[in-house]
């Protein structure tokens, strides 16, 4: 049989090496398109169930939400089982499926049961389910700071976007940043309604996470002693800062075969729009907002923060969707940040910190290194044995051709 094998290569020689040639160039594309990853990810098929309850001691959490939630997923088709972590203020559910069960068929499973849990949940408790991730899904990650903190060595121009001369930072908003949470929290505002709209737009990206910063709060402190002077109460200043957020549209004027569109904006823009709420009449007298309360931009209650070079920045973090080629998403990233970095406010930067195409092409790199010292040790001790170097090297080459017809089984 290896006789009439050897005996038709010879005798079609030019046949055998466009076959040859053939299956070498499916195997580079094979090799170019196959989810290679530095590390193997065994991640189980699992679909996590975030829930936020600020009020909550841990014990409350546990028994007024992810009770409520690993009971309500109880019985799904091809659940295998479930766990759970109740933190202050914070509930994490775990549910893990067969690894034949469709991922998406899963979450639409959890997404109906997650809808009968909420009736037993407490009052704006609101269950999200994560990112369709995995543990290995943090490929791309990046730092959105300012490239002089502080104004330190910065080319000041007053009036511009950029630091000012006062040490304040002016926004492209015309709003004037002195305090350090008024700037760290527009880095957040920056990652948060500049770079992660973009950004989720990149193919094979499943969602963007960000830690660091403050999200931008406007916060109203009463006076209790000019309140009960007053006779108001705190569900006066929540009404009346409700009642003055809002946006009505009245219809439309017709005018000369030409309909214009009436409404009225009220959206609140500004904390100094806040100060000017109307809350109240006294003997003809007009009482604001800012009369009884102090108003400002304020800071959220955090669990974490992010620094770098001891400068609070914002961390941000690409989450790779189930199933694509890390390689290749996070490139595409990688060229979606230099493009965003183009169209940041003046000052501002979003710095790599973490890119996992070089972690696999490094890889990449070791297994090449491998295989071709492996082949030059082949060719050699060949060469040594058969004293013909052309057979050496027609022997050699197996090794890679051998690795590429593997690569399109893979």
């Amino acid at each position: 049989m290896i006789e009439r094998i050897l005996g038709f290569s010879l005798h079609h020689r030019y046949l055998i090496a466009l076959l040859t040639a053939a299956v070498a160039m499916f195997g580079l594309y094979s090799l170019k398109n196959l989810p290679i990853d530095a590390v193997p990810d065994i991640t189980n098929n699992q679909v996590q169930i975030n829930t936020s309850a600020p009020a909550l001691s841990p014990v409350e959490v546990e028994k007024q939400v992810t009770f409520p939630v690993e009971t309500a997923l109880a019985g799904i088709p091809g659940l295998e089982y479930t766990r759970s972590i109740s933190r202050n203020g914070f509930s994490q559910v775990t549910a893990v499926f067969n690894d034949k069960i469709n991922i998406y068929f899963a979450r639409a499973q959890v997404n109906e049961r997650i809808a009968e849990a909420k009736e037993s949940l407490p009052d704006k408790v609101d269950p999200k389910m994560g990112a369709i991730s995995t543990g290995l899904g943090e490929i791309y990650m990046w730092a959105v700071e300012y490239q002089n903190p502080h104004g330190k060595g910065a080319e000041i121009q007053d009036g511009q976007v950029g630091w000012q001369s006062d040490g304040s930072y002016l926004t492209p908003e015309g709003q004037h940043l002195k305090t350090d949470l008024e700037q760290a929290s527009y880095l957040r505002t920056v990652q948060d309604w500049i770079i992660r709209p973009q950004l989720k737009g990149v193919k094979g990206v499943a969602g963007v996470d960000a830690i660091g910063g403050y999200v931008k709060q406007y916060h109203v402190q009463p006076n209790s002693d000019k309140l009960v002077a007053l006779g108001l109460s705190l569900s006066d200043v929540v009404e009346a800062l409700e009642r003055n957020n809002t946006s009505i549209g009245a219809g439309y004027i017709e005018r000369n075969g030409e309909a214009y569109v009436v409404r009225a904006d009220g959206r609140i823009e500004n904390a100094d729009q806040i100060g000017n709420i109307v809350i109240a009449n006294r003997g003809g007298v007009v009482i604001y907002l800012r009369d009884i309360a102090e108003v400002g931009i304020g800071k959220e209650l955090r669990t974490g923060s992010a620094s770098e070079n001891g400068e609070e920045v914002v961390i941000g973090t690409a989450l790779m969707l189930i199933g694509e080629n890390s390689r290749t998403v996070s490139e595409a990233v990688d060229k979606k940040i230099i493009e965003i970095n183009k169209s940041l406010p003046n000052g501002i930067k979003a710095k790599t910190v973490l890119n996992r195409t070089k972690l696999v092409d490094r890889t990449i790199g070791t297994v090449q290194t491998n295989l071709t010292e492996g082949a030059l040790l082949v060719i050699v001790i060949l060469f040594a044995l058969l004293g013909n170097f052309r057979a050496a090297l027609i022997t050699a080459l197996v090794i890679p051709l051998a690795m590429l017809m593997a690569s399109i089984g893979m």
